[in-house]
């Protein structure tokens, strides 16, 4: 028994069977409760190898469930399942439980057999973390995704990495394309030499071209001594491009001379300097609709996009959202000065429901805001300047009185049939009274085939 003494054991539900902790703990469970995501994020878990236990009908929403999707894909738990029956499950509950799950029992069950599987849930939670250490080593590093977009993704940077020719990286602002960058030179035969990344809209037209072939001492005021530009940098590296769509024209002639010959001059110099690099670009404009609108010269475009992959968008990805945003939030807290701990269910909800046009910077940004602007350490939707979700919004006052009016007057209604005198006697107003707040509240009185009943008007 010893060996199976204090266990760690996660349960959670909104109604916790005292009879099932009993026998639990009798076997050597240690167990931590929780009964909603807020209590969740504050329990101070080791990060030790658990059981967890999850009671899918005790009272959750689909949305509740949803919001546990981070701590369900966490390697150090293991998941075992109660359903009330299998037919009752959601199309949400489902899908939760065929990623995540190792097991599930339909009530009733026998508490020696759960017990059972939970020791075994532990044990694969024990082996898990090398499996998915091993499995997250051969993905891009510092690129977080479950949902089919982010894979695809993954499968064009492996393919695309085996080939030493320009890529071009389509994608919104704000989506991560550099890190797609890094992980495409960092999967090349050329990551062990120099990644060098150029922001073509953050240069000045009239320095880019310096920027990028360097110059010589003298070739301007100011050249004081000769310094070697951005390409010549990435010698027998990878030369990242990002937001090649805003390169001026002048420098889009530059640029396509050197792919086409592999050499250089620095601005006031004479010398042809051959240059290694491979080239990565990367851009949020529509280059088809720039060629046309002869923005962008279409035989350079030829010469970058010879590979191609597209980063998707954040309002793409899914439940992915959430694991960036736990992984956001985990960052912040190593830096903050106060306790952050965690997401109010509210503010999960208003991050699944918020378009993100801004993609992962804009998620970073309102989480660094929230964290610092938090009270008690529980991130609200206020703080992460999001919208409360409609369903959340606390009524007023006025709201709950009219609504509970109107529900005892259409009661009344059917309770007297129809009979007005008896309802404004019975709800001790005047007739005169009871006419303006139907007419208020759009309620109707009509004859139908089983007899009289109310209806709400349009």
């Amino acid at each position: 028994m010893s060996a199976y003494a204090n266990r760690p054991l996660l349960y959670l539900s909104q109604h916790h069977d005292a009879m099932l902790c009993r026998v639990l703990s009798q076997r050597g469970w240690k167990i931590s409760f929780a009964s909603s995501l807020q209590e969740l994020l504050a329990l101070a878990h080791s990060g030790q190898p658990a059981a967890a236990l999850l009671d899918v009908h005790s009272g959750f929403s689909d949305a509740e469930l949803e919001s546990f999707e981070p701590w369900l894909a966490q390697p150090q738990f293991g998941w075992i399942g109660i359903v009330a029956s299998r037919d009752a499950l959601s199309e949400a509950a489902r899908r939760l439980l065929g990623l995540y799950f190792i097991d599930y029992y339909t009530s009733p069950f026998e508490s020696a057999d759960l017990a059972h599987s939970l020791g075994h849930a532990q044990g694969m939670a024990q082996i898990r973390p090398a499996v998915r250490g091993a499995a997250a080593s051969s993905r891009p590093d510092g690129m977080i995704g479950t949902c089919a977009a982010m894979q695809t993704l993954f499968r064009g940077i492996e393919k695309v990495s085996r080939w030493d020719t320009p890529v071009l990286i389509s994608g919104e602002s704000g989506t991560g394309k550099e890190l797609a960058a890094q992980a495409i030179h960092r999967a090349s035969e050329r990551a062990q030499k120099p990644f060098v990344a150029v922001n073509c809209a953050a240069i000045p037209p009239t320095l880019l071209m310096s920027e990028l072939f360097g110059y010589e001492r003298g070739a301007f005021t100011g050249a004081t001594k000769r310094k070697p530009g951005r390409i010549e940098m990435a010698q027998g590296g990878t030369l990242f491009l990002d937001e090649i769509g805003d390169m001026p024209l002048e420098s889009q002639t530059s640029l396509l001379r050197f792919l086409e010959t592999g050499r250089i001059e620095r601005l006031g110099g004479t010398e042809s300097i051959e240059v290694d690099v491979r080239i990565i670009s990367a851009t949020h404009v529509d280059l088809d609709a720039a060629i046309a609108a002869e923005r962008f010269r279409g035989d350079l475009y030829h010469r970058l996009c010879v590979l191609r992959v597209r980063q998707p968008p954040l309002r793409e990805r899914g439940s992915d959202i959430m694991l960036i945003a736990e992984h956001v939030l985990e960052s912040v807290r190593k830096q903050s000065p106060a306790r952050i701990r965690g997401f109010s269910p509210t503010a999960l909800r208003a991050i699944q429901q918020h378009n993100w046009p801004g993609n992962v910077r804009e998620l970073i940004n309102r989480i660094r805001h929230a964290a610092a602007m938090c009270e008690d350490g529980v991130i609200q939707p206020a703080d992460l300047e999001l919208a409360t979700p409609a369903e959340e919004r606390p009524k007023t006052l006025a709201a709950i009185r009219e609504e509970a009016e109107q529900h005892a007057i259409v009661e009344a209604l059917q309770r007297n049939h129809e009979r007005l005198i008896d309802v404004a006697a019975e709800l001790g107003i005047s007739r005169v009274t009871l006419f303006r707040l139907m007419r208020d509240y759009k309620l109707q009185v009509k004859k139908g085939n089983m007899g009289i009943v109310c209806v709400q008007g349009t």
